[in-house]
């Protein structure tokens, strides 16, 4: 008998166990260790790895970026006035988080960081705001001395770096944030400011007591790592478990960016959220290889009931008076597929998903299970698959194809955002973006009679409003659009035409003129399509052919469709036996009318 497997871990001084028991501890059986050789066959040739060049980069980036960060603590230290002990033990620590942390390594992948400061760091001297310069550094114009940044500041002493660019502070934030380049890696920076005197270089970020006393932009800045590092914890204990883990995550990861599911801030999953649903996986078939998890995977969330809270471990209070999830509070009674965060204070990293983008992630469980786990039966045949695209894991591709949402609809509603310049252009666009799935979810989605709706995450970097509207060549260079699509229940429908202009100006009014401040030139302008209406764009990097290709796909799909098959044979039969019932009338007719002859001679 094997040994019993346990899959607790201790972190920060806590001891962590999973909240769900273990389905299947066995390992894989032979078969399934053959058919996970197709699998590995597949991500050789098409989930790269971050080549060795790049990883070096990647950390030779990060030494630079700690030292900066350090250099500056002790620079904000001793303007203090504090003493030399005092200058040189504050220490200051950067921690990554997310895909980086986990050892992802997917090429190209942006890093995030959190410098955690002492308290003698404020955000006024991370970002260099408020600086008023020596008179001799004053000049005519107001705006631009209202613009300087305090050059000791963090922010300046990353901007004026040699390796960096496109460096954009983001203070206004509810978690403020730095994000740039670094040698063509893209960063995001947040600001950790601890309520103690100084930050040592065995500081221990996982212990619940580093929480006590800081602000709520501090705490949502630690929450990153401290999920991250508790999610490595939870899926280790081998390394060839925690490799198994990885791979899963690159492969869903993948599989949700190909169908168009990849995106937390519009209802969809993000890369936390793929990291806590893997992790739950693996918790409950700890030693299945990598394909057979990838099964499990979509056989446990084509599977879930939603609304019970996916977690890792039960959530813990820590008592210091932060706000912990709980399934039986009021708020939470209305969360729709609530993913539970492990680490202190657990909180809903889910919030974003509705009814609407449910439906879509569900739609596409059910059929990444039925395409993986038809792979397998097909594979087990023998005879069935084509023997070079089992050798060459090319049979696998099917389930990363991508998604056919610009034929999937009879209607499609574009949003495109545009501004006067291309920084105010960002960040109206950022707001907008942030609340798209408002417009889905509560407007169009539960006031319209629509059998579904789906937002793409996915922007397109060009203006397809109408040629009519009043836009300056500024605008249409510095736009982005969405597109969302939706079908009509005409059970429901009054009247012919479905009118949305209510819901759009709703929208208008009570999320976008919450933006401030408001510039002349930023807009958001609808435009409806029908799917045979859309532009050239929607279809160049999906089908190779293009639009046309597109439309052949889509008749093709059309014309295998069960229900339209079913209802071409209904109507066939129908036919025929109206027909069957003339001969049968007519033969009658025929009969009758020779025993009249007969009967009258």
């Amino acid at each position: 008998m094997p040994p019993p497997i346990d899959l607790t871990a201790t972190i920060g001084g806590r001891k962590v166990s999973p909240a769900l028991p273990i389905v299947d501890g066995s390992a894989s059986p032979p078969n399934e260790l053959q058919f996970n050789a197709t699998l590995s066959s597949f991500i050789s040739q098409n989930v790269p790895l971050e080549p060795i060049e790049g990883i070096r980069t990647r950390e030779r980036v990060l030494v630079k970026m700690g030292n900066l960060c350090r250099e500056w603590v002790k620079s904000v230290a001793a303007k203090r006035g504090l003493s030399s002990d005092a200058v040189a033990s504050a220490g200051g620590e950067l921690f990554t988080s997310g895909s980086y942390r986990l050892g992802v390594h997917e090429p190209g992948a942006d890093i995030d960081t959190i410098v955690v400061v002492p308290n003698i760091c404020t955000k006024e001297d991370f970002f260099g705001s408020g600086y008023v310069p020596p008179d001799s550094m004053v000049q005519d114009d107001d705006d631009d001395v209202n613009e300087m940044r305090d050059p000791d500041s963090l922010a300046e002493r990353i901007r004026r770096h040699p390796d960096v660019t496109n460096f954009i502070p983001v203070e206004g934030a509810a978690v403020p944030i730095l994000t740039f380049d670094w040698e063509g890696i893209n960063i995001d920076l947040l600001f950790a400011r601890l309520n103690a005197p100084s930050v040592p270089a065995n500081f221990d970020i996982d212990n619940d007591m580093v929480l006590s006393g800081v602000d709520s932009a501090t705490e949502k800045s630690l929450n990153g790592p401290r999920v991250t590092n508790l999610i490595a914890a939870l899926v280790g204990g081998t390394e060839e478990r925690y490799q198994t883990f990885l791979t899963v995550v690159r492969l869903v990861r993948k599989w949700a960016k190909a169908r168009g599911l990849y995106s937390n801030k519009l209802g969809y999953w993000g890369g936390v959220n793929i990291n806590i649903a893997v992790a739950l996986v693996l918790q409950l078939y700890p030693n299945a290889c990598p394909a057979s998890l990838l099964r499990k995977f979509f056989l446990v969330f084509k599977s879930w009931r939603w609304p019970n809270p996916v977690m890792l471990t039960k959530p813990h209070d820590a008592e210091l008076g932060l706000p912990v999830w709980n399934a039986f509070q009021a708020a939470t009674m209305r969360q729709v597929a609530p993913m539970i965060t492990p680490a202190y204070p657990a909180m809903n990293s889910t919030l974003s998903v509705s009814r609407q983008t449910l439906q879509i992630l569900h739609e596409e469980f059910a059929r990444g299970h039925n395409v993986v786990d038809k792979l397998y039966k097909d594979w087990q045949k023998g005879d069935v698959l084509d023997k070079e695209k089992v050798e060459s894991g090319e049979m696998w591709k099917e389930l990363f194809e991508p998604s056919d949402f610009f034929i999937s609809y009879p209607h499609y509603l574009s949003m495109c955002i545009v501004g006067p310049t291309q920084s105010d252009a960002q960040s109206w666009a950022g707001f907008v973006v942030s609340r798209l799935r408002k417009l889905v979810s509560d407007q169009l989605g539960r006031s319209l009679p629509l059998k579904k709706i789906q937002l793409w995450p996915k922007e397109f970097s060009a203006c397809v409003a109408e040629r009519s509207a009043l836009l300056t060549h500024a605008q249409r260079a510095n736009s982005i659009t969405y597109f969302i699509g939706f079908r009509v229940d005409a059970l429901r429908m009054r009247g012919s035409e479905l009118d949305i202009e209510r819901q759009l100006q709703n929208f208008s009014r009570f999320e976008l003129s919450r933006f401030h401040p408001l510039i002349p030139g930023m807009d958001v302008l609808p435009k409806t399509f029908g799917v045979k209406e859309l532009p050239k764009i929607c279809f160049e990097d999906v089908y190779e052919g293009g639009k046309v290709a597109a439309m052949k796909r889509r008749r093709m799909l059309i014309e295998a469709d069960p229900k339209r098959i079913e209802a071409k044979n209904k109507k066939k039969l129908a036919k025929l036996k109206k027909k069957m019932e003339a001969m049968k009338r007519k033969k009658e007719e025929s009969k009758a009318t020779e025993e009249k002859v007969e009967v009258d001679m």
